[in-house]
């Protein structure tokens, strides 16, 4: 199974978004990072590859299937999205919301081992202390380590994340990172990760798409594409790669 997205086109009212964005076929087991300045469509695609907007023209293609064939209910069972504004009720505690993610596509009856996966999620995310917290209460780091459970506990094919070390410091973000990478390579999934830090797209994933105007520009191994000129043409600086002392790439970035 894998993930390929065809020559998709998507515009807000008359402005367009997505020109002909596609990329090759993506392997399970494997994360991907979505890189690209502010506005060139990195939520855009996300959310017409998660089902929540529908191109006028492209396919997203799973294996075999275009995802625009399925029933709603099937497509949201096969694709975890997880947008960059965290929102819940703020009446619910961290665990209700982690619940909810869990049960939302497979029931609503609550067992044994229901309690305990989200107890385990909460534990392995660093804030099963904040289980019985409420939301309106969290800080932003931590509404945002909290979407990032309730993304990681549902089971799924395709696991999207929006930004999610926007709002963290760097231990957390090394930490949120190394989890998704992990549990996609466990379950053999497809991940996409959108990330502004060339840094960390550059240790943390197996391959790259840069996208510029709703374009994609660039895609394969993070030495390949941190290694052309269209990098620092799209993010407008200067940028040199070296290889740093656990022979991973460093990024570089200079302003004129």
């Amino acid at each position: 199974m894998s993930l390929a997205a065809v020559a998709l086109n998507f515009a807000y009212d008359k402005r367009p978004i997505l020109q002909g964005a596609g990329f090759d076929a993506l392997k399970p087991g494997e994360l991907t990072a979505l890189i690209g300045p502010n506005a060139s469509g990195k939520s855009t695609l996300f959310r017409v590859i998660a089902g929540l907007l529908a191109p006028s023209v492209g396919t997203v293609m799973l294996g075999d299937t275009d995802l625009a064939t399925l029933p709603v209910r099937t497509r949201l069972k096969r694709v975890c999205f997880m947008p960059q504004f965290f929102a819940a009720n703020a009446a619910l505690t961290v665990f209700d919301v982690v619940m909810m993610a869990r049960k939302n596509l497979s029931g609503w009856r609550v067992t044994t081992e229901d309690m305990d996966a989200v107890g385990e999620a909460l534990h392995g995310a660093g804030i099963g202390h904040l289980s019985e917290a409420y939301i309106s209460d969290l800080s932003g780091g931590q509404a945002q380590m909290v979407s990032v459970a309730q993304a990681l506990i549902r089971q799924a094919d395709v696991y999207l994340f929006d930004e999610p070390t926007s709002a963290l410091d760097l231990r957390h973000q090394l930490d949120v990172l190394n989890r998704i990478r992990t549990t996609i390579a466990n379950r053999n999934a497809i991940g996409i990760v959108a990330l502004h830090d060339l840094n960390l797209a550059a240790r943390f994933a197996d391959h790259l798409i840069l996208l510029r105007q709703g374009t994609v520009l660039a895609q394969g191994t993070p030495a390949n594409v941190l290694h052309q000129p269209e990098i620092g043409a799209t993010y407008g600086v200067d940028i040199r790669i070296t290889t740093g002392p656990k022979k991973d790439l460093v990024v570089h970035a200079y302003t004129s």
